[in-house]
């Protein structure tokens, strides 16, 4: 058997060395011919292990074995079937499809996320969405982010009226923090404009809380309303100095670097700290690398990089691009005279199970050592921003940092208002197209009629159905 069968064909990257040079894109997409060698590889298992390893239940063995037939139209049209952000995704999903990939027992996993690019690339891929015949109920969803805007797919697909409301004055949420060396900045306004025939209406600007509540559009005539605001609040560190000029939260910052603000930091030849291990920190991390000329940036986690959250595509390549890690330790005072002049860390090491059995760190003695430093960037996690929110939704953060409610279909306490999200951007559109699903059925239930699947959404004759062999799914939400 050929050798290529076990190792991937090649995708082409910038060096690291020269990549920090600019946020052009670190991947580069596929070759038709490349596309068709890479999807040629594909045991094509008859239970698709891949798709059930796919929040949103994508059948990558359905458009990976059209691409290997050389049917780049028709694999467009499958991806497109089932993943409405299509473009985001294919370079930014952290593609737990290819988790569970036989051929990664084998050799190296099927290049999954780079095959969706290339049905994308290769295919037809400008094809406009088609609504059902429309229903009269009218939906409000709160949230223009990942979830959302799944959310608003799904309903407006069954023929939902669907109006979609956004604090920020641009729409995809957290997607607007992915740096430009994964996402362009196309993408999203690519993938949207495949809704130009779905009833949705976008209104930026207005924010939940000041300018309404779940239960003021309901008194406006919405029969449901979808909250959505994921979690954008940046937590604190809670320790001394963090309020010094020169300490900033990753996620505004990346909002920044993004809109073209790359002068931020003032100046180049910065010493930047990142303090956190996830991939927002990987990202302010990188991001921050390209700024600051010579200058130096280093990540501190409180774990071992075993345990880091973050990809390990994110960390590798960052520690290609020059990234300096610093693990087991936490930051426990930010030192300066108004401004940061460096960081205080402690170091931690494992400490006894927690009662839940989970794992602890204690604080070695005796063990503070400082950092000197201008910037601190700080990406500990973030949580729901729910000011102004009724308390009687009773939908504050409890497993997770968004909104959730916490009866069947994550229905609120208020009758009709549901809440969810998801901790990556398809985990949040899983969870969108969960709650599209439990609206559709509370408003049938109401309407004295069956609940809905998902049409074609190209208008076909049969709603969509799970890829032959689908087992279920092998994550949670």
């Amino acid at each position: 058997m050929s050798e290529f069968r076990y190792e991937r064909t090649t995708i082409a990257e910038d060096p690291g060395a020269s990549r920090v040079g600019g946020f052009g894109e670190i991947f580069h997409a596929y070759t038709r011919e490349e596309a068709v060698l890479e999807a040629q590889r594909c045991l094509q298992c008859a239970m698709p292990f891949c798709v059930q390893a796919c929040p949103i239940t994508q059948d990558c063995r359905g458009y990976i074995t059209l691409i290997a037939a050389q049917r780049f139209d028709d694999a467009a049209r499958l991806t497109l079937v089932d993943n409405p952000l299509a473009r985001v995704l294919c370079k930014c999903c952290y593609h737990y499809c290819e988790e569970d990939c036989v051929m990664g027992g084998r050799g190296v996993p099927i290049a999954i996320r780079h095959l969706k690019r290339a049905a994308l690339d290769f295919g037809r891929s400008d094809l406009a969405y088609v609504p059902s015949a429309p229903k009269s109920s009218r939906i409000a969803v709160i949230g223009a982010g990942p979830a959302g805007l799944m959310a608003a797919w799904e309903l407006a697909l069954r023929g939902y009226p669907i109006t979609v409301y956004e604090e920020q004055p641009f729409l995809g949420g957290q997607i607007d923090t992915i740096p430009k060396y994964h996402l362009d900045g196309d993408e999203l306004r690519t993938d949207l404009e495949r809704c130009r025939d779905l009833d949705i209406t976008f209104v930026t600007g207005k924010r939940a809380g000041r300018d309404f509540t779940p239960e003021s559009l309901l008194a406006d005539g919405y029969r449901a309303v979808y909250v959505a605001i994921g979690a954008s609040d940046p937590r604190a560190l809670g320790i001394p100095g963090e309020q010094l000029p020169g300490v900033f939260p990753a996620l505004p910052f990346l909002l920044a670097v993004n809109a073209g603000e790359e002068g931020l930091f003032g100046r180049k030849n910065r010493t930047v700290v990142v303090i956190g291990g996830g991939d927002v920190a990987l990202d302010a991390a990188r991001s921050a690398l390209r700024l600051v000329g010579t200058g130096q940036v280093t990540v501190i986690y409180r774990r071992g990089r075993g345990a880091m959250p973050a990809g390990a595509e994110e960390v590798d390549g960052g520690g290609e691009e020059g990234l300096r890690f610093l693990f087991d330790r936490a930051p426990v005072r930010v030192l300066g005279d108004g401004r940061v002049t460096g960081i205080v860390l402690r170091t931690l090491t494992a400490g006894p199970p927690d009662p839940q059995g989970r794992p602890t760190t204690v604080e070695v003695a005796g063990s503070d050592e400082t950092i000197p430093c201008d910037t601190v960037l700080v990406a500990i996690g973030e949580r729901a921003d729910l000011a102004g929110f009724p308390a009687e939704l009773d939908c504050a953060p409890a497993r997770h940092p968004w909104p959730e409610g916490r009866r069947p279909g994550w229905m609120t306490d208020v009758d009709g208002v549901f809440a969810s999200g998801g901790r990556s951007v398809v985990f949040a559109m899983a969870a969108g197209s969960k709650a599209a699903e439990a609206i559709d059925a509370y408003l049938a239930a109401k309407e004295g009629r069956p609940p809905s699947s998902r049409p074609d959404p190209f208008g076909g004759p049969e709603p969509r159905s799970p890829p032959a062999g689908y087992g279920g799914p092998t994550w949670t939400l």
